[in-house]
């Protein structure tokens, strides 16, 4: 049997676009069509490449991920995770908690051993930021994982950094 390890949970203030991990999670739609928030932001930096594979892999279903290349970006690659069905409709913490948990799995068996998830669902999803980092951490804490050591929580705006660390546990 596997060694498995409960790993690391960092949170950062910064952009998923310019941080040097294995693999980015990108708060996908089931299309892969990446137009606005983190997936926009991703696309702008990694290249039309990222959408363009994603969407190969559509549809993908919310509580499934797939992994594409990473483009231009300096992570090694991208694991578009759907919070939404269709682009830029509402989401609920729910399908973020499905999503986070499809990513980490997918991360898994990429034998990615460092991950970093923005906010999921706060943007277009419309969903609260603290509603969204209880989520996202109640799926994360506890996890065991024989390749995934660090999760790096990471987002470039001041309040989601803050419902991180106040879901965490930290003040």
């Amino acid at each position: 049997m596997k060694e498995t390890y409960t790993p690391k949970i960092e949170v950062r203030k910064g952009s998923i676009a310019t941080i040097r991990v294995d693999a980015v999670v990108n708060p996908a739609n089931s299309f892969g069509y990446m137009g606005g928030g983190v997936a926009g932001v991703l696309k702008e930096v990694g290249g039309q490449e990222i959408e363009d594979e994603a969407v190969e892999h559509a549809p993908i279903q919310v509580g499934e991920a797939v992994a594409t290349t990473p483009g231009l970006l300096v992570c090694k690659k991208v694991i578009h995770a759907p919070t939404m069905h269709n682009p830029g409709e509402l989401t609920d913490t729910h399908k973020v908690g499905c999503a986070v948990e499809a990513a980490l799995e997918l991360a898994e068996k990429e034998k990615c051993r460092n991950v970093a998830i923005p906010g999921m669902g706060t943007g277009v999803g419309g969903l609260d930021k603290k509603e969204a980092a209880k989520a996202m951490i109640g799926k994360i804490k506890g996890k065991r994982f024989e390749y995934v050591q660090t999760i790096i929580l990471i987002d470039v705006d001041d309040d989601m950094v803050e419902a991180f660390e106040e879901a965490l546990g930290h003040e």
